[in-house]
């Protein structure tokens, strides 16, 4: 596997139209300047929306962390909410789908005058890109689970680069991702600067113990509009939720361990550093979370 974001292959996606700066392209056509900021410095922000039912999931708190990072990087993405929203519904429109569909939304500072850090180089508006894909995570992702393998890679301080926020600069992600993969895990477990568990590559990790569900501090972590509905689940629902410090000790003996995400959900984590973790396909806090926030989803799209 290829962790939580494998999918099924749509071919469908061949002949999608993508959004660049309010223009609609081919999918072949679609292209961005070697000086765009985003391609010569990560210099952006992102968000992966899922449509359901002819609705993009919690959109505002999409676009609540999407604005936010923007204005950390001081990037006016010039365009308002408002505009944004009726950007991304005449792009569905456009493409005439409806549900089971993955948006990746991406904003970057602009082409610059030279290939330069210094945002004062940037001589155009923000580039607003939006790819919508027919996207279905793997059946057996849900049912069976991952593997993780413990990283070397630390979510850092947010002096050195703010793990909440949500850039396109994601390579100590990446270095992540590759160890995990060279280890021959499905995705990373990374830790936090004191040795405590943060979070994966590209997902969020909890653990249950003893009928309660622990996830991390959030101090190091992006702020996960999924992992935040889940814990807000879980106190709807009188499931005992904690987010807290934990060691890997904490993990290896856990009776549970799961991820989440926009585009896969709630997914159970089968191992960990080679200790398994259930011997089941998955345990039964993760089925009634993930049937819990299936119901979630299927109210806030029929809203």
């Amino acid at each position: 596997m290829k962790g939580t974001h494998e999918y099924v292959d749509d071919p469908r996606n061949e002949a999608i139209i993508i959004d660049i700066n309010g223009s609609h392209f081919p999918r072949h056509e679609a292209k961005v300047s070697v000086f765009d900021s985003g391609f010569v410095l990560g210099d952006g922000v992102w968000e992966g929306l899922r449509l359901h039912s002819g609705k993009i999931a919690f959109l505002d708190q999409h676009l609540d962390r999407l604005f936010e990072g923007a204005k950390a990087l001081d990037l006016d993405i010039g365009i308002t909410r408002q505009a944004m929203t009726a950007r991304l519904y005449a792009l569905i429109s456009a493409n005439g789908m409806s549900d089971g569909v993955h948006i990746r939304l991406m904003v970057t500072r602009g082409l610059k005058a030279t290939p330069y850090q210094d945002p004062r180089v940037t001589i155009s508006a923000a580039t607003i890109v939006i790819i919508p894909e027919y996207k279905h995570a793997l059946p057996e992702t849900a049912q069976v689970g991952i593997s993780l393998f413990t990283v070397h890679v630390r979510r850092g301080y947010p002096d050195i680069q703010d793990p909440k926020l949500n850039s396109h600069s994601k390579i100590n992600c990446i270095t992540a991702c590759i160890q995990a993969t060279k280890a021959g895990a499905d995705e990373a477990l990374m830790l936090d600067p004191h040795g405590f568990v943060a979070t994966c590559n590209s997902t969020h990790f909890f653990i249950v113990r003893k009928g309660e569900v622990w996830t991390s501090t959030g101090d190091y972590c992006l702020g996960g509009i999924t992992r935040g509905n889940v814990i807000k689940l879980c106190r709807q629902h009188n499931i005992p939720v904690f987010e807290k410090n934990f060691s890997l000790m904490e993990v290896y003996g856990a009776d549970e361990a799961f991820v989440t995400g926009t585009f896969a959900g709630l997914c159970p984590v089968k191992e960990v550093d080679g200790r398994e973790i259930t011997n089941s396909e998955k345990g039964p806090v993760v089925e009634r979370l993930q049937a819990l926030y299936q119901a979630m989803m299927e109210n806030e799209t029929a809203a």
